[in-house]
């Protein structure tokens, strides 16, 4: 069997298209889509190549299924290649983010949403308590990394201590006890199958634009930050460095870098900032928008468009006759500075990693993280839980609850997909509205 050539850049480009709007199932399922048509059906890269790039994308902050797609597209037809796979992996997914936010703003006075919404919201904390167990049973294989879970809750739910000093201190612990805590094996969604050579094989040299040099690097870096500058100076210039739109671009830039191990993972960050240091939100609404992030195509981490649109609403940060191009603006400027970032890790540091495959040794902080992931996720859990199950007075809801075991029992049990859970979800709220 021959390698295939690698594919035109058009080829390439409607691949990635196809690609942002069949992206459900999260990073496993997305993950799993890429190595289903990029390894063996098309066979544009090697296996053991793709693995390699996953292994960095996995250690970096921010979505790595996305940051997966910017890889390959780099490596396939260099920035441009990874930087149209990257931001149509996020497109199609801000568009319906920011179409179901306007409705859900203009609409959520309507007895059927809000009756749809009761029936969501219950399905949500079982989401995430699966989530939790899911993780959990990946990330625990070792008495030490149960006790970082433990200690990254107690710090989150009990101390309040910040979401990046638990992530900083869960690394540091990785790497303290890496001589007596067994390394990890690396855990890839895809298969370990070969499908044959591939256009870019296992020793297929770098292309041209692949090979590392400070050249290169200084001009990826000053085409970031300038990237990164030129958008926030507009804003500052427009509405002030203490404006909404500017704090932001300062947050999510921030909450970029301290991604690890997920979205579920960055939301209890994203969640008490947004509801109780910007009030961009309210607590409903994050647990309404991550219901809609879950039932769309793209990374989970796309909720922060959905508070951004929320955000830039309630704000009104073009004065209260332009509502709707507010919220537009929020979601755009959210999800620029969020995911900025991501394209700079891999342009910047991909020619780095793709001369040292085979060298990277991070498994050890990278496994305390994601144990700790676990923690936050479940104080996450938590954290929804009081503001779902408990009705206003301090009685338990019985049937949010009802709906919340079943959603769980579905997801862990079942193995049902998020999106009929949801689903059902719905219909559930609107049949106890109906006989309400």
């Amino acid at each position: 069997m021959s390698a295939p050539a690698v594919p035109a850049f058009g080829e390439a480009l409607a691949f990635w298209l196809k690609l942002g709007f069949v992206s459900f199932g999260g990073p496993a399922g997305q993950i799993a889509i890429m190595h289903r048509e990029l390894v063996e059906r098309r066979r544009w890269i090697s296996e053991r190549r793709f693995l390699h790039a996953l292994d960095y994308c996995m250690v970096l902050p921010g979505p790595e299924a996305q940051q997966l797609a910017t890889y390959v597209g780099w490596l396939l037809h260099g920035p441009r290649g990874g930087i149209a796979a990257g931001a149509l992996f996020v497109l199609p997914s801000l568009f319906l983010i920011a179409g179901l936010a306007w409705a859900y703003l203009a609409w959520r006075d309507l007895p059927a949403l809000a009756a749809v919404l009761a029936g969501v919201k219950p399905a949500v904390v079982a989401i995430v308590a699966a989530a939790t167990v899911r993780i959990g049973s990946r990330a625990i294989r070792h008495p030490f990394h149960g006790a970082v879970a433990i200690a990254a809750f107690a710090a989150l739910a009990l101390a309040a201590v910040p979401f990046p000093l638990v992530i900083a201190l869960a690394a540091l612990a990785g790497l303290v006890a890496r001589p007596w805590v067994p390394a990890r094996a690396a855990t890839h969604a895809a298969g370990a199958a070969t499908s044959g050579p591939a256009a870019i094989d296992d020793h297929t040299p770098p292309p041209e634009h692949a090979v590392a040099s400070g050249a290169r690097l200084a001009r990826v870096a000053a085409a970031v930050a300038a990237l990164w500058a030129l958008p926030y100076l507009a804003i500052v210039a427009g509405s002030g460095a203490d404006g909404d739109l500017a704090r932001m671009a300062r947050f999510f830039t921030q909450a970029a870098l301290v991604t690890f191990g997920g979205a579920y993972a960055v939301l209890p960050y994203v969640t008490d900032s947004a509801v109780n240091v910007h009030g961009w939100a309210t607590m409903p609404q994050v647990i309404d928008g991550l219901a809609l992030g879950e039932s769309t195509p793209g990374p989970l981490i796309m909720i922060v468009a959905f508070v951004g649109f929320v955000g830039g609403w309630t704000k009104a940060v073009l004065g209260p006759q332009a509502l709707a191009a507010a919220g537009a603006l929020g979601a755009v400027v959210a999800t620029w500075f969020t995911f900025l970032p991501s394209f700079a890790f891999i342009l910047a540091g991909a020619p780095y990693v793709e001369r040292a495959r085979g060298a990277i040794h991070l498994e050890a902080p990278l496994a305390a993280i994601t144990a700790a992931v676990v923690g936050v996720i479940a104080s996450l859990a938590v954290y929804f839980a009081g503001h779902v199950f408990l009705r206003p007075g301090g009685e338990p809801d019985g049937p949010a609850l009802a709906i919340a075991a079943v959603a769980f029992l579905a997801l862990w049990r079942g193995r049902a997909g998020v999106v009929p859970v949801i689903a059902a979800s719905a219909l559930a709220g609107l049949g106890m509205a109906a006989v309400a």
